[in-house]
């Protein structure tokens, strides 16, 4: 069994009075690609900012590759926010050999191979010299992808990644993900849409900041004892279900 990349336990994260992490566990494996799936305020980006340690918990705790997170692992972690954090006035290959260089890569020749390697992943090689701030949304995307796996971390944070993306671009990103994957890194990939979540490995059915169905998307198809059941039923019948026992309680 390969150990855990993510352990959380008992996790509550508050905004003022109002619990947005609502006592929350989970246990993520390494290797694996798992998907937290949710309406917008399910907790999706909170979570991933508490695992990637820009936020602390009220209470309980959180482990990622067996450490508490802290700048201390900084570099073994991709993060890819849901609002693109780019500098407006570079270009392209400029912000994400930034990032490479933040994340340690200082032998000039790798780098930039390296870097050009995600120029040409991201689908931007043609405007590789271009400006941020002449970009369209879709393709900041893409370059805030980019400084998120330019240093090749263990351990990749994706907030809605392929917001934006065009039907064939997606498909060639999941392509590259489970590559990733089969290499041994671990992503954890927030999404609000049914055909992410079809990707992933493992999933958890995010509400009002608590998990309400966790396992393979095989299994949350099976649970709803229907074998023509999409990933869209299967969320439908937890969510039910979960109101059902809040209005028990």
């Amino acid at each position: 069994m390969t150990d855990a990349a993510i352990i959380a336990s008992n996790l509550v994260f508050k905004y003022g009075g109002l619990k947005v992490i609502d006592d929350m566990s989970m246990e993520i494996q390494a290797g694996t690609s798992f998907g937290l799936l949710g309406p917008n305020g399910a907790g999706k980006t909170t979570l991933i900012r508490l695992m990637v340690g820009l936020l602390k918990p009220a209470s309980g705790s959180i482990k990622c590759l067996g450490k508490t997170p802290s700048a201390a692992i900084a570099r073994l972690i991709g993060y890819m926010p849901q609002l693109p954090a780019l500098y407006s006035e570079l270009s392209v290959e400029q912000n994400i050999d930034f990032f490479a260089r933040i994340y340690g890569w200082k032998e000039r020749k790798k780098r930039e191979s390296r870097v050009a390697e995600v120029v040409k992943l991201v689908d931007l090689w043609p405007k590789r010299r271009t400006p941020i701030l002449k970009l369209s949304g879709g393709m900041k995307q893409r370059v805030s992808l980019g400084c998120a796996i330019v240093h090749q971390p263990p351990l990749i944070f994706l907030d809605e990644p392929t917001v934006g993306l065009d039907p064939e671009l997606r498909v060639h990103f999941w392509e590259y993900f489970e590559s990733l994957t089969r290499s041994g890194a671990t992503l954890i990939i927030s999404s609000h849409t049914m055909d992410d979540a079809a990707h992933c490995q493992n999933l958890a059915f995010l509400r009002l900041g608590r998990i309400v169905a966790q396992g393979a998307p095989a299994e949350l198809r099976a649970a709803t004892g229907s074998k023509e059941a999409s990933l869209e039923d299967a969320f439908l019948y937890f969510i039910r279900h979960d109101e059902v026992k809040k209005n028990v309680e």
